[in-house]
């Protein structure tokens, strides 16, 4: 295997390849097959358009040769109906760009080729070097799907090869042909009128109105006689062995899971198990974590000298880390049951049967995915919306997106969820807590169709939109690619959320311990006589209000207190209040934020915020200060509240307009507050 580890010395000698085929097809897994970790993730000229591009090298008899791949954005055809078909269309065409390619690999679908052949013909007739890959031959072969890879090699004018990405099988062989691929010995719709066909499509990419009946007129009849030519070939090389039982297997398959009711029902069921498995088996590990925490806490108080750094450390830093950290184990769980999903193929038939849904309110199935991907993260979740060509609806899928719950609401769920139920209370698999959590994610799905369904009047647009979408075959995953994701995107999560925990535990534990001139001096005045007349019981009580009676008289509670007024409608207090103040930056911050405050007025050091927030009590009530009723206003405070930065500035970056930027936080800010007086009204 040749080392794919080190760029090209020699640019002037570098090819570009560009990596072009249809969605799901295998082209990203190919992608990394060959450039392994030589990979970088830039932008196209002029657009957001993700570019993924990478370097490989082939050994030739006594050096190498430098290849430069970038991975197009997926299309089943050259004619473009979304953003990101739109830029396969003109790297292929723009032949001064800086992406336009010496060669094409073309990955096609074996099981589906007929479907591949449309794109395939369209690239045969650009006239560019080119090899088209059969990935997963090996799966089509299963199926008695026999393709005549040498007869299919004739017709094409074109160099075949059979692969399967994911397993490896055919890198080699690939790596071979492109050495020697070269330009398509044959055309299929060479000339269209009097124009070539290269220069057809360039007039097709630069037409402003894609309503242009003359345009659309011209690409139907191109499009029929492709596939007219495309049935005859097939007939000609491929021979279908068997292949009835696996698509009646499948068919049956798909007619219960696409039902417009049972298929809801089962899509609910899943989502009820998920929620449900992510309390039951993460509780085990989180209640590892926090008495490691809590152990680790406890020996670096001893170790250290008390005084500054010790104060910093334990109750700063540490205590800060801990909020966070104690959630790995679900957010690792939540993102291992959506590759699962994804890869098994069950997400493409959600969008497929969500489409009828999506229609009600303004939408189409193309927003599902972008929906969907927003319970990880609403940033990647947003700029998957480019693969939606009506604009209108692009708009609204991104307004809407942040309102499903993403992975950062998920520690905040889970404390809170956790202080609504006792440990100890349904310790089976089936629990209040999965419940709970379910009825959450639930909740930001229902209002995001109704946002959007107001929006829908809102929004005008001529434009008419279409869905279409194929159903990949049901595949088993593999094991080693949920473990990478699980690992990718726990660390992103911790990294991510973990520098902004640090800097904001020091900050506010400088906050939480020092306060104006004399006021910590006139609280130790006030206690510390009593202190000296008390027994050891009594100490403990008087050490603990003291602590309190600090915290409020400190910094940060002089900051809380100024804005509980505003807060106090909906329960919450100042310590809360400064929570929603540094969980702005990401809403995971709120957890850690929460165990600096607790651990500022705690001097037992426990580092258990759970233990912590369950005990306080509200000093007006005599009762428990985070009941039900304040639990659920504040959850659903964090359900529709954008809490999160980053979205904000994606979403700049996607509508170019800081209008939009202001009228997402606006209404969502408005449903946060409004939402949460409405539950602490009626629970309280």
């Amino acid at each position: 295997m040749e080392n794919n580890s080190s760029n090209p010395s020699s640019p002037d000698s570098l090819q570009t390849i560009a990596l072009v085929g249809n969605p799901n097809a295998g082209k990203s897994t190919l992608f990394n097959a060959l450039t392994g970790l030589n990979q970088k993730t830039a932008n196209f000229p002029g657009v957001t358009v993700d570019k993924k591009s990478g370097f490989f090298r082939i050994k030739n008899e006594i050096s190498f040769t430098s290849y430069r791949l970038v991975d197009l954005p997926g299309t089943y055809s050259l004619y473009p109906k979304s953003l990101d078909e739109r830029v396969t269309g003109e790297v292929l065409l723009d032949r001064k760009g800086i992406d336009y390619p010496d060669l094409i690999i073309a990955v096609a679908d074996s099981t589906n080729l007929k479907r591949n052949l449309l794109l395939i013909t369209q690239l045969i007739d650009l006239q560019i070097p080119m090899v088209l890959v059969l990935n997963m031959a090996d799966e089509a072969k299963k199926n008695g799907v026999l393709i005549d890879t040498q007869l299919l090699a004739e017709e094409l004018g074109i160099a075949v090869v059979e692969m399967n990405s994911r397993k490896g099988v055919g890198v080699e062989e690939l790596k071979q042909l492109i050495k020697t691929v070269a330009v398509p010995k044959k055309n299929f719709i060479a000339q269209v009128g009097e124009e070539s066909y290269a220069a057809y499509l360039q007039k097709q990419l630069l037409s402003e109105n894609s309503a242009d009946k003359q345009l659309e007129r011209s690409e139907a009849k191109e499009t029929l006689a492709r596939y007219s030519k495309i049935k005859e070939l097939i007939a000609r090389t491929v021979r279908y062995e068997g292949k009835a039982k696996v698509i009646e297997r499948s068919d049956r398959i798909d007619k219960m899971i696409t039902h417009p009711l049972m298929g809801f029902l089962i899509f609910l069921g899943v989502l009820f198990i998920v929620f449900q498995t992510i309390f039951f088996v993460a509780e085990f590990p989180m209640t590892w974590i926090e008495d490691l925490f809590a152990w680790s806490g406890n020996h670096l108080t001893s170790l250290l000298p008390e005084g500054f750094l010790n104060d910093l450390l334990v109750k700063g830093i540490w205590a800060g880390l801990s909020g966070v950290v104690v959630f790995v184990p679900q957010i690792a769980l939540l993102f291992a049951f959506i590759s699962l999903l994804e890869d098994s193929g069950y997400m493409a038939r959600v969008s497929f049967m969500m489409d009828r849904l999506m229609r009600q309110v303004g939408l189409n199935g193309r927003s599902v995915i972008p929906l969907i991907s927003g319970v990880a993260c609403a940033v990647p979740a947003i700029m998957g919306t480019r693969t939606i060509s009506n604009m209108k609806e692009r708009m609204i899928t991104i307004m809407i997106t942040p309102l499903m719950s993403c992975s950062a609401r998920l520690p905040v769920y889970t404390l809170l969820i956790s202080l609504l139920v006792d440990d100890g209370e349904g310790s089976g698999f089936f629990n209040r807590k999965g419940l709970y959590l379910f009825m959450m994610y639930l909740l930001g799905f229902v209002m995001a169709m109704l946002v959007a369904l107001v929006m829908k009047f809102i929004l005008k647009a001529k434009e008419r939109s279409f869905f279409i979408m194929e159903l990949p075959v049901y595949r088993l995953p593999q094991l080693k690619t949920v473990l990478i994701t699980m690992y990718i995107k726990v660390k992103v999560f911790l990294w991510d959320a973990g520098r902004v925990i640090i800097v904001v535990s020091i900050v506010l534990w400088l906050l939480s311990s020092y306060g104006p001139s004399g006021r910590f001096e006139a609280i130790d005045a006030k206690y510390n006589a009593l202190i000296e007349q008390s027994d050891s019981l009594q100490k403990d009580s008087l050490n603990t209000l003291m602590a309190s009676e600090k915290l409020e008289a400190s910094f940060v509670g002089i900051i809380g207190k100024g804005i509980e007024p505003a807060i106090r409608p909906l329960g919450f207090d100042w310590k809360i209040g400064i929570s929603l103040i540094t969980s702005f930056a990401a809403r995971e911050v709120f957890v850690g934020t929460m165990a600096t405050i607790y651990s500022s007025g705690d001097d037992e050091n426990t580092l258990r915020i759970r233990d912590r927030m369950r005990a306080e009590i509200n000093p007006a009530t005599g009762k428990k200060r985070y009941d039900e009723a304040v639990c659920w206003s504040l959850m659903i405070f964090y359900a529709f509240a954008m809490q999160c930065v980053s979205t904000l500035a994606v979403v700049f970056r996607e509508t170019k307009s800081y209008k939009w930027v202001f009228i997402q936080f606006l209404y969502m800010s408005v449903l946060a507050y409004v939402g949460s007086w409405i539950t602490y009204s009626i629970l309280s």
